[in-house]
């Protein structure tokens, strides 16, 4: 059961609501969803100068066994561009070798570049793409996640239709 180590969730501040449904899926009893939340390690507060942020999201990082990336327009944006938080975030995911489910927030079953950040795409990075929904991402980080060390796969893949019906 891979969800159960430490995951990082990564996202745009402006997905932040995204994030705390999936915290809202962990807390309610009657969903099997669970992770244990890299993000409660070294908190940061919001006056904190970017320098020590980067630093802690490092420790964070550094402790995480896979990460989730909830999958937006602004994701894709940030997550390029060099310069934001989660820029810095998707850099320390290629330089740790971070197993990443791109959790699709508009429910997409499929590989969507537009919601995959450019350095992940660039670097033909193992991903796997996946709906917005605790069953399949809970699915991905116990069987995608566990097997992406010792995989000689590349790119951003997908699971097909029969994975969700099972679900």
């Amino acid at each position: 059961m891979s969800y159960r180590n430490k995951t990082y969730v990564a996202f745009a501040s402006e997905n932040i609501g995204l994030y705390r449904l999936m915290e809202a899926w962990r807390d309610n009893r009657h969903i099997d969803f669970n992770f244990y939340d890299a993000h409660d390690l070294n908190i940061s507060r919001d006056t904190s100068m970017p320098e020590t942020i980067k630093r802690n999201l490092r420790v964070r990082m550094s402790n995480a066994k896979q990460v989730v990336l909830i999958g937006t327009p602004q994701a894709k944006k940030k997550g390029g561009d060099g310069t934001s938080f989660l820029a810095h975030e998707v850099a320390l995911v290629q330089e740790f070798k971070l197993p990443v489910v791109v959790a699709n927030h508009d429910g997409g079953k499929e590989v969507d570049r537009n919601f995959i950040p450019t350095p992940l795409l660039s670097a033909n990075y193992y991903t796997v793409s996946v709906a917005f929904s605790p069953a399949i991402i809970k699915y991905a980080l116990d069987s995608y996640a566990v097997g992406f060390a010792s995989s000689s796969s590349s790119g951003p893949h997908y699971y097909k239709q029969e994975i969700y019906d099972r679900l």
